[in-house]
C-alpha cells in the first residue's frame, strides 16, 4: 500500500517529467475541480509531504493523496495507459510526457500561499530535508494512545503507514498496544527514519534486508507463521483511533513486550 516512500518515488518521477515545463493538458476528473484549467502554466516542482503529493504550478498547488489504491503513472506523450481510463482522476501533460493519477483522493487546487491549510497539520517527515526528530519525538512522546495508533497519526510524524508501524515496533521489541508515553520514542523514530530512507529508492520494500517474495518483512502479514528470530507464532489483532480507522497489527509475543 502507498506509504511515505511510495509517495516520495511518485513525486520524484513526476518532478522529472514535469518540472520546468509548460502544461499542455490539465484535466481533473472530480466534480469539485473539473472546471479548473492550468494549461499554459509552468510546473515549478512536484514534492511529497508525508503521504501527500503537491504539484506547484504557477501560483497554484495541486494537492492529491494516494490513500489505499491511488497511483501516478508517467507515459511518453500519447502512450497507452496501463490502467482503465475510468479510474483516472487527473491528467497533466506537456510536450513530452503524460502523467495520469489513478484512483486518487482529496484532489484540490488552491493558491500555493494557502497550502498550509491542507498540509500544515502534518508532523515532521523523515524523508524531508527539514526532518526534525526532536519535534517528532515531542509529539509522539506526548501521545497516550497505543504506540501503533500514535505512529500512524500523521500529526505526530508524516509518512509511516501500517506496514512501517508493525515492522518498526517488532525490531524495537515493543508491543503495539503499549502506550507511546511508555516507549523510547526517540529510538523508535530513529529506526523508522532509517528504514524509510533505506526503502526510499527501492522498488521492492524490505525490512529484513531480503527482498525475495515472502522474506521482506518480520511480522507484517505473517500471522500464524513462526517468528524469524525466535520461532514463536506471530499473532494478529487490530487497533485504531476509532472503529473506522482500525488497522491490522502483527507481533511476536516473545520478542515484543
Amino acid at each position: 500500500m502507498p506509504e511515505g516512500d511510495t509517495v516520495y518515488r511518485a513525486a520524484h518521477r513526476l518532478h522529472e517529467a514535469l518540472a520546468g515545463t509548460v502544461l499542455t493538458r490539465f484535466d481533473l476528473r472530480v466534480p469539485q475541480a473539473a472546471t479548473i484549467d492550468l494549461r499554459g502554466m509552468t510546473v515549478h516542482e512536484v514534492v511529497p509531504r508525508g503521504k501527500h503529493l503537491l504539484h506547484h504550478i504557477g501560483e497554484w498547488t495541486l494537492h492529491s493523496h494516494l490513500k489505499m489504491e491511488g497511483r501516478w503513472d508517467v507515459y511518453p506523450h500519447g502512450g497507452r495507459w496501463r490502467r482503465p481510463g475510468y479510474t483516472a482522476r487527473a491528467v497533466l501533460a506537456n510536450a513530452e510526457w503524460d502523467t495520469v493519477g489513478f484512483d486518487l483522493a482529496d484532489i484540490k487546487v488552491i493558491p500555493t500561499r494557502d497550502e498550509e491549510q491542507i498540509v500544515g497539520h502534518l508532523g515532521p517527515d523523515p524523508l524531508s530535508d527539514a526532518w526534525d526528530p526532536a519535534e517528532a519525538a515531542r509529539r509522539l512522546g506526548a501521545d497516550e494512545r497505543a504506540v501503533h495508533v500514535a505512529l500512524l497519526d500523521q500529526r505526530n510524524v508524516a509518512g509511516f503507514g501500517n506496514e512501517y508501524a508493525n515492522e518498526i515496533l517488532f525490531v524495537r521489541g515493543v508491543l503495539p498496544t503499549r502506550p507511546a508515553t511508555e516507549t523510547d520514542v526517540a529510538g523508535i523514530l530513529d529506526l523508522g527514519a532509517r528504514m524509510i530512507r533505506a526503502n526510499r529508492d527501492r522498488q521492492g520494500r524490505t525490512f529484513t534486508g531480503d527482498d525475495r517474495p515472502g522474506r521482506s518483512t518480520w511480522v507484517y502479514r505473517r500471522e500464524g507463521r513462526p517468528c524469524r528470530r525466535c520461532g514463536t507464532v506471530i499473532r494478529e489483532g487490530s487497533l485504531g483511533a476509532d472503529p473506522t480507522r482500525e488497522r491490522n497489527t502483527f507481533w511476536c509475543p516473545t520478542c515484543q513486550t
